[in-house]
């Protein structure tokens, strides 16, 4: 029924063309997922709290976290049935891309399925091995990076931009463009995974990151933009700001559920999806380096696990942090839940707009 509304709005009004304007129907998208994602989201909450899917609280964590326990959890459902009804109302289904970017992410967010519903289901504390989890979501980013890789049309579509300047682009070749692909999509998934453990923390930086990509894409999509600003032309590639807006407006719908104290949290079906939607999309438009750059908060957080880790094995048993991810390292350490959230937004924000400013500072 939501799909049937939704084409019915696009529908040619009083013979303007709704279709013919890319950046109308990435608004109207964001509009579209936003209502879904507001209506609907009280009735999966509860659902998921009827089947008792809640979240599982680390005994080790800040002891505030106590009280999240329970929470039902595998909201991101939500933004995924928002996203795919959106886009398939909206967006031109004729295009590789918008196809291949919907099926990756919603790939990732089955292997989050899968891992959260053994997780608070089957009260199975591993959830989906690691090792099975990774190799499913490298298969599917492998499968997103080939198809990629075998329908680029041009050499510059495989070539890794560097920002800030007009012609220094280093070329790949198929198999370095698959194998940068695919380091992207399935590292940028597991980073948004890693960042979620507060209360509307990766979804405001993950809606920020999807609006600017959004920017990219119409600009790499667009003959006349792309060869004024610099940025490599993809054929295509401007259908994305629709899956962009998608995802913005379904990310701050689910924020108004997901924000302190939050009445749902994603999981890893949202946050597995959402990190590879916006890997993917980088990917096209040739901006992994920026993506980078605006994700400098998922960056980091990533970092302090790794980090974290490494020390702890090398020194036997010291830690540099009190807690990873980082996040937690400043909860221990007395910023409340709520500043923690405020200050990494802002930075997004600062990164973002650094990110941006690659168009033009070049």
């Amino acid at each position: 029924m939501l799909l049937e509304l939704a084409r019915w709005l696009s529908q040619d009004i009083r013979g303007f063309n709704v279709f013919a304007y890319i950046t109308l129907r990435a608004v109207l998208a964001a509009l579209t997922s936003l209502t879904i994602a507001l209506i609907t989201g009280p009735a999966v909450i509860r659902w998921l709290a009827k089947k008792k899917i809640g979240q599982a609280v680390r005994n080790d964590g800040p002891r505030s976290h106590l009280t999240k326990s329970g929470t039902p959890t595998m909201g991101g459902v939500l933004i995924l049935i928002a996203v795919a009804v959106t886009v398939l109302a909206w967006g031109d289904l004729g295009n590789g891309y918008v196809w291949v970017t919907l099926l990756v992410t919603m790939g990732f967010g089955m292997v989050g399925w899968v891992d959260d519903w053994r997780k608070v289901v089957h009260r199975d504390p591993r959830g989906l091995p690691s090792k099975w989890k990774y190799l499913w979501t490298s298969l599917i980013a492998l499968a997103g990076s080939l198809y990629l890789g075998l329908t680029a049309s041009s050499a510059a579509e495989t070539e890794l931009i560097v920002p800030f300047f007009k012609t220094v682009a280093y070329p790949l070749g198929s198999v370095g463009f698959v194998v940068l692909s695919y380091f992207v999509i399935n590292g940028t998934s597991h980073a948004v995974n890693l960042t979620d453990g507060l209360d509307g923390l990766a979804i405001m930086p993950t809606v920020l990151i999807a609006g600017a990509l959004a920017i990219f894409a119409y600009v790499a999509g667009h003959a006349g933009f792309s060869r004024y600003l610099g940025v490599p032309y993809v054929a295509g590639a401007g259908e994305l700001a629709v899956v962009c807006g998608a995802i913005c407006g379904a990310g701050l719908g689910f924020l108004w559920f997901n924000a302190h104290p939050a009445e749902v949290f994603m999981g890893d079906v949202g946050a597995l999806a959402l990190g590879a939607a916006l890997g993917i999309m980088a990917v096209v438009v040739r901006q992994e380096i920026v993506l980078f750059i605006m994700g400098g908060l998922f960056v980091a957080e990533t970092l302090s696990v790794m980090v974290q880790v490494a020390y702890f094995k090398f020194s036997g048993g010291k830690r540099i942090f009190r807690m990873a991810p980082l996040h937690h390292h400043y909860e221990l350490g007395g910023w409340a839940e709520t500043q923690v959230v405020v200050r990494f937004w802002i930075i997004t924000i600062m990164l973002v707009l650094f990110g941006l400013s690659t168009l033009k500072l070049r």
